[in-house]
């Protein structure tokens, strides 16, 4: 078969009309194309004009002279590439479990599809997750959003199954290089969850907190039914080890204790209790960069408008997302991160008297407002302090800042891009209403930013401005803060054994590990050291 790619229709281009395109496209004469489907669908909106962009896979009757004549100025063309994940061709499935099963900690996506690979190996692998299953989580959380519940410091957006990602966009692209076509089987082993079939169409897939608590539940169970233990409220609180240095077992919270030889530590960038106990034990890990800032708010038409133009509302194209970056003079960059279309601004502390905010959409992203992390990198050096827990402390302080500033109660402080822009206070807000619960203080967000993050937001707004039109709209809100993009430490490994290097048995994983920035890329991320157990 043949790939065509870069194959541009307009937005209302009629059912036949892509079959038609193809037909033109290759310069095939009637009865030569036998058959086609596609494989994947993008809104251009590039160059002032929005176009649908598809790839499709294509079986025609002489591929070799498709190949010779088709319209260069219309598509590209191909042969197909065979992206079939084929990493485990080769391990036998074990009739009979080791005598002392691999440990995941963590079910975020690196713990679970790690534990999925283990288990359908015959592994049987043990997870422990400190927080709640699903179901509970989400009641604790939005018992805490929305109805002034008491916050958990167990049971949250953080913590619980899923990961971080549950009460996210659900957002499944990732840039990340990926030769062996592991992201692919991730989304069609989500779809066989019940996740969306359009994830493994869509150039921009999500599947959105409402549906992803689903889909996570379905992959636990299929890893319990293949032998596997899940074990929810069940916190690691030591990893022990002999003389030499290697694994032998850990420690729960209680006491109890479990032998083991494999641990894979799947935790996500906020257990920082964990962080701090393997440094403890000499574990060997390094401070890395991370980026702090705001969570910034459009009215969603705002956005569509000024992307998709007279398409704006059309249902065929969906709520609009964004991509921002500005690279300021002083070397400071200030991004987009996470932007949710149709989202909510949600709560996503981790800590009593830490305020952190995140962003999330359902499926559907049907909510008024577009938010986004507007976000500035920051390094080891402007953490002000050394070791590898710099930067937790770093997070602490300005999270603990922001909770001061939104009055306590986790209310989250606010303020308008005109007031932000001027330098002064917000007393009131506009047009724009905030979406985050458990509600907003107008404020001054200096006080709880980074001197040099607010010069390079208030840099970066008018500059995207000009790209982004209405993106400097005085009334739309920066809510503050957000400090959980990515881990602010790394917990090194081996490159191809995946072990710590000074703990033989210890597997650090995912995002948490500082190997990961999103769903993909973490469950990838634990299939590759999945994969490296496997072959011991």
């Amino acid at each position: 078969m043949l790939e065509v790619s870069d194959l541009k229709l307009a937005v209302d281009h009629e059912a036949g009309a892509l079959e038609e395109a193809l037909a033109c496209a290759l310069q095939l004469e009637a009865g030569e194309l036998l058959g086609w489907k596609v494989y994947r669908r993008a809104v251009d909106a590039r160059h002032g004009r929005v176009m649908l962009n598809y790839v499709v896979q294509v079986e025609v009757a002489d591929e070799a002279a498709a190949l010779a004549r088709y319209d260069k100025a219309l598509c590209k063309v191909n042969p197909l590439v065979d992206r079939q994940y084929r990493e485990l061709v080769g391990i036998a499935v074990r009739e009979k479990a080791p005598d002392l099963r691999p440990v995941v900690v963590g079910t975020g996506p690196c713990g679970l599809f790690a534990a999925l690979l283990l288990a359908r190996q015959g592994w049987r692998p043990l997870v422990l997750e400190r927080g709640k299953p699903a179901g509970p989580r989400a009641r604790d959380v939005t018992a805490f959003w929305r109805r002034g519940g008491e916050f958990n410091a167990e049971s949250n957006v953080q913590f619980g199954e899923g990961g971080a990602g549950t009460f996210s966009d659900g957002k499944l692209y990732t840039q990340i290089r990926d030769r062996e076509h592991r992201a692919r089987w991730i989304m069609e082993e989500m779809v066989k969850a019940g996740a969306p079939e359009d994830i493994l169409i869509k150039a921009r897939p999500h599947i959105g907190t409402d549906r992803l608590i689903a889909v996570v539940r379905r992959i636990r169970q299929e890893i319990e039914s293949l032998g596997g233990e899940v074990r929810f409220e069940t916190r690691l609180e030591k990893v022990r080890r002999d003389a030499g240095g290697k694994v032998v077992g850990i420690t729960l919270r209680g006491g109890e204790e479990i032998a083991a030889d494999r641990v894979v530590l799947a935790v996500g960038h906020s257990a920082r209790e964990t962080f701090v106990m393997l440094d403890q034990a000499g574990v060997s890990m390094e401070a890395k960069a991370l980026s702090i800032g705001v969570r910034v708010e459009h009215p969603q038409k705002l956005i569509d408008a000024t992307q998709y133009g007279k398409w704006a509302g059309d249902v065929r194209l969906g709520t609009a997302p964004y991509k921002f970056v500005h690279h300021g003079r002083d070397g400071r960059s200030a991004y987009s991160f996470c932007m949710c279309p149709g989202g909510l601004v949600v709560a996503a502390s981790s800590e009593v008297g830490g305020l952190v905010t995140n962003g999330m959409s359902s499926y559907a992203r049907a909510e008024a407002n577009a938010n986004a992390g507007f976000m500035v990198d920051v390094s080891p050096a402007d953490y002000g302090g050394e070791g590898p827990l710099a930067g937790i402390a770093f997070q602490r302080q300005w999270e603990q800042r922001g909770f001061a500033a939104g009055g306590g109660g986790y209310f989250a402080p606010v303020q308008t891009i005109g007031d932000f822009l001027a330098g002064r206070a917000s007393r009131e807000l506009g047009s724009v209403k905030p979406s985050y619960t458990p509600g907003v203080t107008p404020a001054d967000l200096r006080a709880c930013l980074p001197d040099f993050v607010v010069k390079t937001l208030r840099a970066a707004i008018p500059a995207i401005d000009r790209t982004l039109r209405g993106f400097a709209m005085p009334d739309a809100l920066l809510i503050g803060v957000e400090t959980r993009s990515s881990s602010p430490l790394r917990i090194t490994r081996d490159a191809v054994t995946c072990q710590s290097i000074n703990t033989p048995g210890l597997y650090p994983a995912g995002e948490g590990a500082g190997y990961a920035g999103g769903i993909i890329s973490a469950a990838v991320d634990g299939m590759r050291v999945a994969e490296a157990i496997l072959r011991e």
